[in-house]
């Protein structure tokens, strides 16, 4: 009983409840408003799929920032792959779906770890690097894409299917990202690696003192960052069957935006995976659901930023708190 007592506890006064709760708070009034939002084949679908790949890129990017840092460039990240995916399939005829997703992951992966590289060894802050290789895996991405732009045509019909396709009424695509969400949630809360990047997020100078590897974490962090938004590139190939040179713009803001709103610390060293999602899901389903409601697009764009303001206090007014307690209880003993 004391057990169940205090999980009760634990999951009442946790940061994602909140999130949560706001996001069944705004799908309830959005169906109460249109009961086709929720209530319909389409619209209960479109509310598990539609968010599924801001989901994949908010995880990588709460794990990094987790660690004190941030990754501007995942959008662009995105949209390389996403682009990679379709010349492999009109490139190299034939080619296995699933080599597609591996040399995906793969590439996006090799991007994060030039980020991770540059912040880890060079001891360039994050924000500097990942604002400039922004720029130049876009600058990239256009020159290679010029005017051309991927078609579904150019994709195999099997491939497609995962952007559409589903199981019991679950997005194939919703599948996939909860599966990542489950295996960073465990990584990052029962293994040694996850645990120290709480510690090196939370002090880096104590981390490093204490001997925790806080270069390799931070470069594997960045890694892993960058290989999610590959993954997510390639099912936004799968899911909207087009891809041009404008592909992932705006993600990184959107990622970042889900990851803070969820309760991850900007400053780092606090927050988890649930959150992020919990977070992506509430930023898709507010923009959905606030012309349902009758708000203007600029009181939809108001009521986001408001959200992530919010969550910046809210961290920091919840850091200083818990440091003055600690102070106490030193100066009480």
């Amino acid at each position: 009983m004391n057990a169940f007592t205090h999980g009760l506890r634990s999951f009442v006064t946790a940061r994602e409840t909140g999130i949560l709760l706001a996001l069944v708070l705004v799908i309830v009034a959005a169906t109460v408003k249109n009961p086709n939002f929720l209530f319909s084949s389409d619209g209960f679908r479109d509310l598990l799929l539609t968010p599924s790949i801001l989901l994949l890129v908010a995880v990588g990017q709460a794990i990094v920032i987790i660690t004190r840092n941030v990754d501007l460039s995942v959008g662009s990240v995105l949209g390389l792959t996403a682009y990679l995916t379709g010349r492999l399939f009109i490139d190299v005829p034939g080619i296995p779906v699933i080599a597609v997703f591996a040399i995906g992951i793969v590439a996006g992966g090799l991007l994060g770890l030039i980020n991770g590289a540059l912040v880890a060894f060079a001891k360039v802050p994050a924000l500097v690097i990942t604002l400039g290789t922004l720029y130049a895996y876009r600058g990239i991405n256009v020159l290679w894409t010029g005017s051309d732009r991927i078609n579904s045509s150019d994709m195999p019909k099997e491939f497609l299917s995962l952007g559409t396709g589903q199981v019991l009424f679950v997005p194939i695509l919703t599948i996939i990202a909860v599966v990542v969400l489950v295996a960073a949630a465990w990584y990052l809360r029962n293994q040694r690696g996850g645990r120290e990047l709480y510690a090196i997020g939370s002090d880096p100078a104590a981390a490093n003192l204490y001997g925790l590897k806080v270069t390799q974490r931070v470069l594997a962090a960045f890694i892993l960052c960058g290989a999610l938004a590959g993954l997510a590139g390639v099912l936004y190939a799968a899911r909207y069957g087009t891809v041009n040179s404008q592909a992932g713009n705006g993600f990184e803001l959107q990622a970042v935006g889900a990851a803070v709103i969820g309760g991850v610390a900007i400053f780092g060293g606090s927050g988890s995976v649930w959150g992020a999602a919990i977070g992506a899901y509430l930023l898709f389903t507010i923009n959905r659901a606030l012309p349902i409601l009758g708000v203007q697009d600029f009181w939809q764009r108001a009521v986001v930023g408001a959200l992530i303001i919010g969550a910046i206090v809210l961290d920091r007014v919840l850091a200083l708190r818990q440091a003055r307690r600690l102070v106490e209880a030193r100066d009480g003993q």
